[in-house]
């Protein structure tokens, strides 16, 4: 998962059925504690882009949290207790979420992190929690991470590509492939691990570029993608430059004509790009909210009767922290609690059913359904499911 434009909307209220302790604002971190009179609640720190260049993403993240834990509370709680989130805010500098983190470890005694944000507070938050307590990352990303003590449920290249690019290639007899994304790790191995995919489905890479994010003149690169004569682009831009780019491909007169994929095009980026310029595009994901099976119905159901119709728009990276707290309810029933020495010997083979299926954890990462959806007309149509696609990350 990377950086995104920051749009702000605003978090919805507490509807007035749930009466909780309080929301309290503590060094940069949100509680919202469990319903009075509870006994011994355990805290949950979830991580949330709630400012910086993901912040488009804060209000659907946390209302998916919230609604996992009402939910997980109503059942039971975790091995016999109820949860209290602890949200704080993951939009700032590594260093700065490391020094949140480390408070609501050491001082507000967290048992478990849900973390929905990029790779490099990834990075620094595995570093700096060293197995102390089971951290679940959530959102799509470039693959690679084996820290222990890190379980992770978002996408991986191979889930969003090995099975999608032939199909994809099958169906539209696309031969000719142009790769485009921003220049940093999450589109470079993406699109490293895509040639191989594309190679075997008999296509052929015929350009490839990555732009800085602050690019916002795409004419060039259209142009690039004319010359090449590609029938295919391969998108791994990020929020505004995603916008950007599709709309000035379908004003170059190129959507009627040329397929377009792409691996973060979620229901915020195609409401940016918008019907107009939305022909032939098509998404890869673990999470679609159009997707018409009966557990996203209940669940699109919960989210709206608990937040409104109005509500921040569901997307599959604030989904994403609906599951990650799914799978630490599995796994902590499984374990007997959410001591780390116990969770982690369970984390692997622990399965849930999620709004996007069932899931279940192999080597620290989750074999899961991936979606293919088409754009065209302005929202996303789910053509096809690819069911139990593995990581391809061997973590022991």
């Amino acid at each position: 998962m990377s950086d995104f434009i920051k749009i702000s909307k605003g978090f919805s209220k507490l509807g007035r059925r749930y009466l909780f302790v309080g929301m309290t604002a503590i060094a940069g971190t949100t509680m919202i504690g469990t319903p009075l009179l509870a006994a011994d609640p355990v805290k949950v720190a979830v991580l949330v882009p709630d400012s910086g260049a993901a912040g488009l993403f804060g209000p659907s993240t946390r209302n998916a949290a919230t609604l996992a834990a009402e939910q997980i509370n109503a059942r039971g709680g975790i091995a016999g207790s109820q949860i209290e989130l602890v949200f704080a805010d993951a939009g700032l500098s590594p260093a700065d979420v490391v020094g949140s983190v480390v408070r609501l470890v050491r001082q507000d005694k967290v048992s478990a992190i849900v973390g929905m944000h990029d790779s490099a507070v990834r990075v620094a938050v595995a570093n700096a929690v060293r197995q102390q307590v089971p951290y679940i990352y959530t959102p799509v990303y470039e693959g690679g991470e084996c820290a222990a003590g890190v379980y992770v449920l978002g996408e991986t290249p191979q889930q969003q590509l090995a099975t999608v690019i032939p199909w994809l290639s099958n169906k539209k007899d696309l031969k000719k492939w142009y790769l485009i994304g921003n220049d940093y790790n999450w589109p470079r191995n993406t699109n490293d691990q895509a040639k191989g995919y594309i190679a075997k489905a008999g296509g052929t890479v015929v350009g490839e570029e990555y732009l800085s994010f602050d690019v916002s003149n795409f004419d060039a690169s259209i142009r690039n993608i004319q010359a090449s004569g590609a029938d295919t682009v391969l998108i791994t831009l990020v929020g505004g430059a995603s916008v950007g780019f599709n709309v000035a491909f379908a004003q170059f007169g190129l959507a009627d004509d040329v397929v377009r994929l792409g691996t973060l095009i979620e229901e915020n980026t195609l409401a940016g790009i918008g019907a107009a310029n939305a022909m032939n595009l098509y998404s890869s994901s673990g999470y679609f909210a159009s997707n018409d099976s009966a557990a996203n119905k209940r669940f699109t159901a919960d989210y709206v009767a608990r937040f409104g119709a109005d509500a921040a728009q569901l997307n599959s990276l604030g989904e994403s922290a609906y599951e990650g707290l799914l799978f630490l309810e599995a796994a902590g029933n499984r374990a007997g609690s959410l001591d780390f020495a116990a969770f982690d010997k369970v984390a692997n083979g622990t399965s849930f059913n999620g709004p996007s299926g069932a899931v279940k954890m192999a080597n620290r990462h989750v074999n899961q359904s991936i979606y293919l959806a088409n754009g065209t007309g302005g929202t996303f149509s789910v053509e096809m499911e690819f069911k139990n696609v593995a990581s391809g990350e061997t973590c022991m």
